[in-house]
C-alpha cells in the first residue's frame, strides 16, 4: 500500500503531525495529486547530486501542468487557481535551488515514515493494554471458576462421605449383632468381616481429611479472590468513576464487579453449609485425631472474617452525587437545590434484601471544621436497599436530598483558610448488616468524591474547575485539604481532561492543533508544548490569561455554554476549527483562494464568541486577511451562525453589499457546508415587494449582518452601486437613513450594529486605532433589514 494512502488511515492526531510536514515551501497539495510519482523516486540520491535535482525539479512542473490539465476538463476552477499559484512559488523558490526541494521531499518523506512507525508502535501498545487488561479479568474469572469447581468438589465428597458413613455405621451395627449371635458367623468369617469394617474406617478417615483440605483450600482460594477485588479491581473502578464523572470514557463495569463480589459470598454461603454438613458427620461419628473437630472452629472463624472484609467494602456509590439540573457537573451542590446519589451493594444476595437501612451524613469525619461552613441534610436521608428498584441489583437512590448552610456565629470568616469554590465537602452513607447466623454485626460505609457547595450558580464553574483539579490529580477521598496547597498539573494530564469536556457534552473533542493553541496560551510559545510542562493551580483558574481580566478556564467555560446553546451541529461536523492562533490563522489561509474563510473562537470574550476570518488578495497579489468582530450569544439567539454566514455582506461607498464569504476552510464551498442548517424553502424571504405584507400588515423582515469597510481598503474589481441600488435602499430604510448607509465609511464598529427602525446609526471610531495590517478588520454594521418576505 503506498506510503501516502497508508498515512491518511491514520487516526486524526496523527494527521495533525503530517499537516506539520507541509507549508507555501512544498505544499500538502502536491504531496496529495503527485503522491505516486513522488514515492516512485530515491529522493536520497536526488538530494546528493545537483544536475538530478534540476531534472527532477523539471519533472515537477510538467506533473503539476498535467494535473493542471486534468482540473481545467473537470471544470475544478478552485484547484486550477492553486496549481497556478503553487507552480509560480516553486519557480520563485527551487528555480535556482533545485537541490534545496529534493532535501525537502527526501526529509518529509522519512518524517512521514517515522510517523507511520509511531502510529503502529502506539496501535500495538494499545492492544498490548487491552490485551493485558483482557488477560486480567480472564484470570479473575478464571479464579471464580476454581472457586466454583472446588466448591462442586466438596458438594459430592461431603455427599459420598454421608453415604460411606451410612454404610459403615450399618454394617459396624450388623457385625456386632452377629457378634452376640451365638449361632453366627465362625471366628474366620467374624475377622474377615472385622477386616472390611477396618477398612471402611480407614476410607472414611482419608474422605474426611480430603474433605478438611478440600475446604481449607476453597478458602485459600476465595482469600485470593477478596484480596484481588478490594485491593485492585475496587480501587482500579473507583478511579474510572472518577474520570468518568469528569467528561472521560464511560465507567460500566459495576456490574461485572457484582458478579465477582456475589460469586465469592455465594461460595463463603456454601462453606457455611459445608461446615454444617460436618458438623453432622462428626455427630454421628468421631474418632481419635478427627480433623472435623480440630479444624471446624478455625475454618469457621475464617470463613466468617473472609465474609466479614468482602462485605465491609461491599457498598458502593454506584451515581457520585449530582443535580438534576446539571448532569455533566456532578459533584457540585448548591444550595436549596435537591440532589441525587445511587448506592448499591455489590453482595447481591436474596436474604440481604430489605435488610439494609442507609443513612446520608455530611462532613461525618471532619475534625477541624474552624472557619468552613457547615451544612444540614434536608429532605428524606435514609433508605432501604432493594432489588425491587434498580434492575435487579440491590440499590438506594436518594432523589430528594439538599442542602442548608447552618448560620450561626462565627461559622465562616474572613480569615477562612480556603474560598467557597475551593472548600471540600464530604458525604457518606452508613449502614449496619446483622448476619443473624452468627449474630455478628457489621458496619458497611461508603464515601462519596468530595464535593464542592455553592451558594449561587454564577459559581458552578469555579467550582467544577476545583472538582476537575482533584479528580485529574489525586485519588483519595478524604483529602479535604487538597486546595490548601494544591500540586500543579502535568500539560499531558490537563490536555486531555480540557479534551474531555467538549467529548463529553459534543460529539468531538480537541485534536491535536487546538490543543496547541491552548498549550501556548497556558505555557507560551517558548514552551515548545512540552508535555510534561506544568500549569499551576491559580493559572488555571485564577488569574488571568494573557494579561486578560479572566482566567483561562471561565474562557473555556464560556466556549463550551457557547457550542452547547447555539453552535452544537457545527461543532459536531467539524466546521469550526476554534481554537487557533492569529499567526497560525494567517499560515494556513495565506495560500488559499480568495474569499476562504475558517471560524475561530475570540480570546477576549469572558463569556464566549465566535468570530470569521477570510482571505482577499490586494492589486500585488498579498493576502489581506478580514476578521469580523465576534458573535456572542446574545447575538447567536438573535441569528443562528449559519444564517449570519449566507447573508453577510460587506459594504461600503458607491459599492453594492457583497458576500466575501466563499469557501469553508480548507476548500468547501460555502453552500455545501453549511446548506443544510439554511431555512427550508418554505421558510426563505421572498423577494421585496412594497405591497406584499402578512395578515398583520407588517412587512417581513431578515436580520443580515453587514461590516463597513472604507473604500481604500476593497478590491477593485467590486462594482459601484448603480442608481436603481440607491432606490431600493432608500425605499427600504428611507432617505433619512441613506446617507448612513451609503456612506459607509463613516459609519462606526460593532457598537453600532442595529436593527433598522430601533435605533440610529452612532458615530465612527477613530480610524487611526486600526494599524495597517489590520486594515483589512472590517467592524459590522449591523444586522440590516434589507429584504421583505
Amino acid at each position: 500500500m503506498a506510503q501516502w494512502v497508508q498515512l491518511q488511515m491514520l487516526d486524526s492526531k496523527y494527521l495533525e503531525q503530517v499537516d506539520q510536514l507541509y507549508d507555501d515551501s512544498f505544499p500538502m497539495d502536491i504531496r496529495q495529486y503527485l503522491s505516486r510519482w513522488i514515492e516512485s523516486i530515491d529522493w536520497d540520491t536526488v538530494a546528493s547530486q545537483d544536475s538530478l535535482a534540476t531534472v527532477r525539479f523539471h519533472e515537477l512542473l510538467a506533473q503539476l501542468d498535467d494535473q493542471h490539465s486534468r482540473f481545467a476538463l473537470e471544470n475544478n476552477f478552485l484547484q486550477q487557481h492553486n496549481f497556478r499559484k503553487i507552480k509560480r512559488n516553486l519557480q520563485d523558490r527551487f528555480q535556482e535551488d533545485a537541490l534545496h526541494m529534493a532535501m525537502i521531499i527526501s526529509r518529509n518523506l522519512k518524517e512521514e515514515q517515522k510517523i507511520l512507525a509511531n502510529a503502529k508502535d502506539s496501535v500495538q501498545e494499545k492492544e498490548g493494554t487491552v490485551s493485558a487488561m483482557v488477560v486480567e479479568k480472564q484470570k479473575l474469572d478464571n479464579k471464580v471458576k476454581e472457586m466454583r469447581n472446588i466448591v462442586q468438589i466438596i458438594d459430592q465428597n461431603l455427599k459420598n462421605l454421608e453415604d460411606q458413613q451410612d454404610e459403615y455405621d450399618f454394617q459396624f451395627n450388623t457385625l456386632k449383632n452377629r457378634e452376640n449371635d451365638v449361632n453366627g458367623m465362625t471366628p474366620k468369617e467374624l475377622e474377615a468381616e472385622k477386616l472390611v469394617i477396618m477398612k471402611m474406617c480407614l476410607e472414611l478417615k482419608a474422605k474426611r481429611h480430603d474433605a478438611v483440605v478440600y475446604l481449607n483450600e476453597l478458602l485459600n482460594v476465595i482469600q485470593g479472590l477478596i484480596t484481588d477485588l478490594i485491593s485492585e479491581e475496587l480501587p482500579e473502578w473507583k478511579q474510572r468513576q472518577q474520570i468518568a464523572c469528569i467528561g472521560g470514557p464511560p465507567n460500566a463495569c459495576v456490574d461485572q464487579l457484582q458478579n465477582w463480589f456475589t460469586a465469592v459470598a455465594e461460595s463463603l454461603q456454601q462453606v457455611r453449609q459445608h461446615l454444617k454438613k460436618m458438623h453432622e458427620l462428626e455427630q454421628n461419628f468421631t474418632y481419635e485425631n478427627d480433623p472435623i473437630p480440630q479444624k471446624k472452629v478455625f475454618l469457621e472463624s475464617r470463613a466468617l472474617e473472609l465474609l466479614k472484609t468482602l462485605l465491609s467494602s461491599s457498598l458502593v456509590i454506584e451515581r457520585q452525587p449530582c443535580m438534576p439540573t446539571h448532569p455533566q457537573r456532578p459533584m457540585v451542590l448548591k444550595t436549596g437545590v435537591q440532589f441525587t446519589v445511587k448506592l448499591r451493594f455489590l453482595v447481591k444476595l436474596q436474604e440481604f434484601n430489605y435488610q439494609l437501612k442507609v443513612k446520608a451524613l455530611f462532613d461525618k469525619d471532619v475534625a477541624d471544621k474552624k472557619g468552613f461552613r457547615r451544612f444540614n441534610i434536608l429532605g428524606t436521608n435514609t433508605k432501604v436497599m432493594n432489588t425491587e428498584e434498580s434492575n435487579g441489583s440491590l440499590a438506594a437512590e436518594f432523589r430528594h436530598l439538599q442542602l442548608k448552610e447552618q448560620k450561626t456565629a462565627g461559622n465562616r470568616t474572613n480569615e477562612a483558610p480556603l474560598i467557597v469554590t475551593e472548600e471540600l465537602h464530604s458525604l457518606s452513607f452508613e449502614s449496619d448488616l446483622h448476619l443473624h447466623h452468627s449474630g455478628l454485626t457489621i458496619l458497611l460505609e461508603a464515601v462519596s468524591l468530595p464535593v464542592v457547595v455553592i451558594s449561587n450558580v454564577c459559581q458552578l464553574p469555579s467550582g467544577w474547575a476545583s472538582i476537575l483539579w482533584y479528580n485529574m490529580l489525586t485519588t483519595e477521598p478524604k483529602n479535604l485539604k487538597f486546595f490548601l496547597n494544591p500540586p500543579a498539573a502535568k500539560w499531558s494530564q490537563l490536555s486531555e481532561v480540557l479534551s474531555w469536556q467538549f467529548s463529553s457534552v459534543t460529539k468531538r473533542g480537541l485534536n491535536q492543533e487546538q490543543l496547541n493553541m491552548l498549550a501556548d496560551k497556558l505555557l507560551g510559545a517558548k514552551a515548545q508544548r512540552n508535555p510534561e510542562g506544568l500549569i499551576p493551580w491559580t493559572k488555571f483558574c485564577k488569574q488571568g490569561a494573557n494579561e486578560k481580566t479572566f482566567p483561562f478556564w471561565l474562557w473555556i467555560e464560556g466556549i463550551l455554554d457557547l457550542i452547547k446553546r447555539h453552535l452544537l451541529s457545527l461543532w459536531n461536523d467539524g466546521c469550526i476549527m476554534g481554537f487557533i492562533s492569529k499567526e497560525r490563522e494567517k499560515a494556513l489561509l495565506s495560500d488559499k483562494c480568495p474569499g476562504t474563510f475558517l471560524l475561530r473562537f475570540s480570546e477576549s470574550s469572558k463569556e464566549g464568541a465566535i468570530t470569521f476570518t477570510w482571505i482577499e488578495h490586494d492589486v500585488h497579489d498579498k493576502p489581506v486577511y478580514h476578521s469580523v468582530e465576534p458573535y456572542t450569544k446574545k447575538e447567536l439567539t438573535a441569528v443562528s451562525l449559519p444564517d449570519i454566514i449566507r447573508t453577510y455582506k460587506v459594504m461600503a461607498a458607491e459599492n453594492i453589499p457583497e458576500n466575501p464569504l466563499r469557501f469553508l476552510y480548507p476548500n468547501i464551498p460555502k453552500d455545501k457546508a453549511f446548506g443544510k442548517y439554511y431555512p427550508k424553502p418554505s421558510e426563505t424571504q421572498e423577494p421585496m415587494d412594497v405591497e406584499n405584507t402578512d395578515k398583520s400588515g407588517y412587512m417581513k423582515t431578515e436580520l443580515i449582518s453587514v461590516s463597513e469597510v472604507h473604500p481604500s481598503r476593497l478590491q477593485d474589481n467590486m462594482m459601484p452601486m448603480s442608481p436603481d441600488d440607491f432606490k431600493a435602499i432608500e425605499h427600504l430604510v428611507g432617505p433619512r437613513d441613506l446617507d448612513a448607509v451609503t456612506g459607509a465609511s463613516k459609519i462606526s464598529a460593532r457598537e453600532s450594529r442595529q436593527v433598522f427602525g430601533r435605533g440610529t446609526w452612532q458615530k465612527q471610531r477613530d480610524p487611526s486605532r486600526t494599524s495597517p495590517h489590520a486594515v483589512t478588520s472590517p467592524s459590522p454594521l449591523g444586522e440590516m433589514l434589507l429584504r421583505e418576505k
